[in-house]
């Protein structure tokens, strides 16, 4: 009997003893975007650029904008980065990697442009790391980008980019000043 009682408070301990949570799939750091259009027919690049290397509060962002010509196709890249870490990591390949479980969305106001997906996930549904945008007449306004983990992609009118339906949780989320001349 005296045995049994000994080992109780043994067993007692190891059944309470805490394991560390697992975290399924931990958010990543994004510390820069960068959004890069190409001409379709040929010429400089048109870069936009987003980089907070110390995340929410302290130092403002750096954002970067370049003008875009009127009446132009561009072919558009995403790039994603954590610059916090030596050498920097580089997120948009994990965002294509887990593809089914992201997406992009491209809102825009008062600028001439339109945007469309170059890309999709294994069940065909966009993801947004490329893209196609057009350019219309001169104008200015602004584009927001932002990245959704977990999109509800069947929903009504998200695999057409639009972000009203899409639910799930926003990774990051730029606004950028556009001018086209």
């Amino acid at each position: 009997m005296k045995k049994l009682l000994l080992l109780l408070p043994v067993v007692a301990f190891f059944s309470c003893e805490k394991e560390d949570p697992v975290i399924p799939n931990e958010e990543e750091l994004i510390t820069t975007l960068v959004y890069t259009l190409t001409p379709d027919g040929g010429g400089d690049p048109v870069t936009f650029s987003f980089t907070d290397l110390d995340g929410d509060g302290g130092n403002a962002p750096v954002v970067v904008t370049e003008v875009l010509a009127s009446n132009t196709t561009y072919s558009g890249e995403l790039s994603l980065l954590n610059e916090s870490v030596s050498p920097a990591e580089d997120i948009s390949d994990e965002v294509s990697e887990e593809s089914l479980e992201h997406q992009f969305f491209y809102s825009f106001t008062g600028a001439d442009l339109s945007v469309t997906y170059n890309d999709s996930d294994a069940n065909g549904n966009p993801i947004g790391l490329k893209t196609k945008v057009i350019t219309g007449n001169a104008s200015n306004g602004q584009i927001t980008i932002t990245l959704k983990h977990e999109p509800d992609k069947s929903a009504s009118g998200v695999s057409d980019g639009q972000i009203a339906n899409a639910g799930g949780e926003t990774d990051i989320e730029v606004t950028f000043n556009v001018e086209i001349q």
